[in-house]
């Protein structure tokens, strides 16, 4: 086999070792908090469930042998000073594990059977596989033996608690293989199509030719670009239970789902090298639109959740989408975006806006995404200021698509709303140094530390030059050695793990590098950039990030913030692309 690339090896403490497609992967990280000594499959159908642990053994004791761990985008490895044992992907249900000098006990993760939860343990009849049934996530895993002994087996058919599994050895100087299927009710015996060496030659060339297409701009001076396709690569599910489509997860750790508007930067990072699979990400949460217009909140295998909902960027993030895909969308996909577009501004324009009132609100920081800033502490049902300017956005944009698909009285109607939406912020909002937010049942508007008050420079060159000239002030004073803290530093109500109270968040960075370029704000939309894709070559594709250390926090190996640097890179390379091009012609 070939070595893999360079600078493609992680740590899956950090980033789940799996494949294009799969529902499961193989981690340390079984839980929110919750880390094993030993590696894990862990599923992600039903939710998040660790099913099966597996241990290196030492082939002269028996006993759990000490290895190294090393993992890159085609194999994982666990190594030892006299064998090592192999991982790979055959395809998105089936991995082959292959092992020399030491031996492998597979046993289920959980010792507890009862009749509603745990793992059932049986070797089966029909092709002496021996099989795993999950309560949890509904789903058997086969273990069939291609090579090597079955030296022991433990709990089989066995109820109650008790350790259940197998342990596979070779003789002295020999070796064993395995496969191991996540499959529903069953199958027809496994049988090998190709050797080890081929299936690992296979999944390194599938993820080349992904990040080939998602980042073919790539260079030395873009150091992380192919860790953070393997995030979004390794991150991607293939259509099952209520997932629609081929589906970005914005982890395949504990944050296993597609949030309504996490969505949309997956969406545009693979917008110029695989449209189709942008297409899906962005269309993905309209599948469940619900009867008001409103996008469910979040969509996972077996859960649809509508009990917040999530920002209307989605105005926003089709423009650029349709900026960033090779060819134009054509007349269906429009007409589709129309219409899902029309239903969902409709929903806040009337289940979220009070009797007399222009503005629409929240309910709750949830339904911002910035679930616990600041701007919220004096009223959870609030008119702020960040959505009525994404809804601008998203009525501006309903106008350019109702003009261009035939439609000009509707696109008149559309651009009138957004005017008087822009008027009425401003006029009730902005109190000329900052914006402002107020409780959706009357009150006396309040100011915030919150980085979320300057969200409407989103806007651009909508608004006025003073305004956006004062945000721009306002948001470089947010701005760290590492990036933008969603809670000003120096507020007493900043917390360095504080979520959307300090630390640094992708999508943050990402609507307000564009609305500051808009707006005229190249330089510190520049320096906004290179500090955050700094960050993230530094330390990973965390979910967030400590303001002022730069370290990593909670999820480590989140999609939006790995496709937040691919956009950022990307727009950064054609930049300077263009910048020489045009030295070159003057």
């Amino acid at each position: 086999m070939t070595a893999d690339p360079p600078g493609t090896a992680f740590s899956v403490h950090d980033i789940p070792f799996s494949t294009y497609g799969s529902w499961f992967g193989v981690s340390p990280v079984l839980a929110e908090k919750t880390r094993a000594e030993d590696l894990h499959l862990v599923s992600h159908q039903n939710g998040m469930h660790a099913v099966l642990r597996l241990v290196p053994l030492d082939a002269a004791t028996g006993e759990r042998a000490e290895t190294a761990v090393r993992a890159t985008p085609a194999l994982l490895s666990w190594t030892a000073a006299d064998g090592r044992v192999d991982l790979a992907y055959a395809s998105p249900d089936t991995v082959r594990v292959h092992g020399t000098g030491l031996g492998l006990r597979v046993t289920a993760a959980a010792n507890a059977l009862t009749p509603f939860s745990g793992t059932y343990f049986y070797r089966d009849p029909v092709d002496d596989a021996h099989t795993f049934s999950s309560y949890e996530t509904g789903r058997r895993y086969r273990i069939t033996v291609l090579s090597g002994t079955v030296a022991e087996v433990a709990g089989s058919q066995a109820l109650g608690a008790g350790e259940r599994g197998l342990t596979v050895t070779a003789e002295a100087g020999g070796s064993w293989e395995v496969a191991v299927e996540e499959l529903d009710s069953a199958r027809p015996p496994y049988r090998p199509a190709a050797a080890f060496g081929e299936v690992t030659d296979a999944a390194r060339r599938s993820f080349a030719e992904f990040v080939d297409t998602v980042a073919p701009w790539r260079s030395a001076g873009t150091p992380a670009a192919e860790l953070a396709a393997y995030v979004v690569w390794s991150a991607t599910v293939l259509p099952a239970g209520l997932v629609t489509r081929p589906a970005v997860l914005m982890s395949k750790h504990w944050m296993d789902k597609v949030w309504s508007w996490d969505h949309c930067f997956n969406a545009l990072a693979l917008a110029p090298g695989s449209p189709g699979v942008a297409w899906d990400q962005f269309s993905l949460p309209f599948d469940h639109q619900d009867e008001s217009g409103a996008l469910p909140d979040s969509v996972t295998h077996s859960e649809v959740l509508y009990n917040f909902v999530k920002p209307p960027i989605h105005g926003w993030a089709l423009r650029h989408l349709r900026d960033r895909l090779p060819a134009p969308l054509g007349r269906p996909e429009l007409d589709e975006a129309y219409a899902r577009l029309t239903r969902w501004t409709d929903f806040w324009l009337t289940a979220r806006r009070a009797p007399a009132s222009v503005l629409p609100h929240y309910q709750h920081g949830n339904d911002s995404g910035w679930d616990n800033a600041t701007t919220f502490d004096p009223a959870r049902v609030a008119v702020t200021a960040d959505l009525a300017a994404v809804l601008i956005l998203q009525l501006d944009e309903l106008a350019r698509l109702a003009a261009e698909l035939g439609f000009p009285d509707d696109a008149r109607r559309r651009a009138g709303t957004a005017d008087a939406l822009q008027a009425a912020l401003l006029d009730e909002l902005w109190d000329g140094e900052r914006f402002l937010s107020r409780p959706a049942h009357g009150g006396t508007p309040t100011r915030s530390a919150s980085l979320l008050d300057l969200m409407p420079i989103v806007l651009g060159d909508r608004l006025p030059p003073e305004v956006r000239d004062r945000l721009a002030e306002r948001i470089e004073a947010h701005l760290t050695a590492f990036g933008l803290a969603t809670e000003h530093p120096g507020s007493p109500h900043y917390e360095p793990d504080g979520y959307w109270r300090g630390p640094i968040w992708a999508p943050a960075t990402v609507l307000i590098e564009d609305g500051l370029r808009r707006a005229g704000h190249d330089h510190l939309a520049d320096e906004i950039s290179a500090r955050f894709r700094a960050l993230c070559e530094t330390s990973g594709f965390a979910e967030n990030f400590d303001a002022l250390t730069g370290r990593g926090l909670r999820d480590r190996a989140y999609t939006w913030t790995a496709s937040s640097y691919l956009m950022l890179a990307r727009d950064h390379h054609h930049r300077r692309a263009d910048a020489s091009s045009d030295a070159t012609v003057a």
